[in-house]
């Protein structure tokens, strides 16, 4: 693979991510309308109706967590990470750095904060012009030389100018939407024999429980697998797009080798948090096993080395 018409790379991996993202609100419609179905051992017909009914209700509960996640995104991301404000005098090293990038670029510059960690990452946040933001942690701006972390916020910039920071971010509220419910279902499993109710009432709610469960962790499932369809691929896009800004592949790739050998930020514990950062070590080192390949966030950082120096 060589990145070759970047422009028509980015605007067709961003169809194919308006597709993925159809496919949230449409799975989660399918997954209540599987448990109606189940749950109430109806024919498709009554399904229908009652579906209708509460239809309504699944969208009022649905856009009220998207608004409130969405306009919190960025409160809750720093507080998730520790990251604060850079400010220009702290770092004017750094400063210079992104500034001239845009510049260049012709983008307006985003905001600066710094995570107190040695470890080597970083990522960007935002939803518009006014919350874009990159985050560095203290280990990469002291361990990388001017190259290499000029292109780390190459990478950064290009998932802005691509808009990937908002598509994650949403994909991101969607599945914990879909984990809610999960954790939801099953919660409610401990408490489906309890109270005064008959042997026979207990175990048509166990049953209508269970299948709720199986329902939203499938549906969870395929949540997950649509978001790591979207990360993965917008990594490599922004690897192409950092390569592209600063005319040096070689810095990037130099960089991405020393991010491998700390990448992990210890503050943060949300998978999906650390699914933004240039490097996400989760879920495991082993980045050859199959299994891990399916759920891992980015893809192998050796990989996108080698694509790198395809352009050397």
């Amino acid at each position: 693979m060589k990145y070759k018409g970047l422009g028509s790379q980015i605007q067709r991996n961003n169809l194919n991510s308006l597709l993925l993202l159809i496919a949230f609100p449409a799975l989660l419609l399918g997954m209540f309308y599987m448990i109606i179905f189940f749950a109430g051992r109806q024919n498709v017909e009554e399904t229908n109706g009652q579906f209708l009914v509460a239809l309504p209700f699944i969208l009022i509960g649905t856009g009220i967590w998207f608004l409130i996640a969405w306009a919190g995104h960025s409160v809750f991301i720093r507080m998730a990470t520790g990251s604060k404000p850079l400010e220009r005098m702290e770092n004017k090293r750094v400063y210079n750095l992104l500034e001239n990038l845009c510049i260049a670029n012709g983008m307006p510059m985003p905001k600066l904060f710094i995570i107190d960690d040695d470890s080597l990452n970083a990522f960007a946040s935002g939803i518009s012009n006014k919350s874009y933001s990159i985050s560095l942690s203290k280990g990469i701006i002291d361990k990388l030389n001017d190259e290499e972390l000029e292109g780390v916020i190459a990478h950064e910039l290009s998932h802005v100018r691509n808009r990937d920071v908002r598509l994650l971010i949403i994909s991101i509220i969607f599945v914990g939407i879909f984990s809610f419910l999960a954790e939801l279902a099953f919660r409610s499993l401990r408490f489906a024999g309890g109270g005064k109710r008959s042997s026979k009432d207990s175990k048509g709610t166990g049953v209508i429980i269970l299948i709720a469960i199986v329902v939203t962790a499938v549906a969870y499932l395929i949540s997950l697998l649509l978001r790591f369809g979207i990360s993965r691929k917008r990594e490599y896009l922004a690897d192409a797009g950092a390569a592209d800004m600063t005319r040096k592949p070689y810095a990037l790739a130099s960089a991405l080798r020393k991010i491998t050998s700390d990448p992990l930020i210890e503050a943060v514990e949300s998978r999906d948090v650390a699914q933004l950062f240039i490097e996400n070590p989760k879920p495991s080192a082993h980045k050859s096993a199959s299994w891990d390949n399916l759920f891992a966030t980015h893809p192998p950082i050796e990989k996108r080395i080698e694509l790198l120096e395809q352009f050397v």
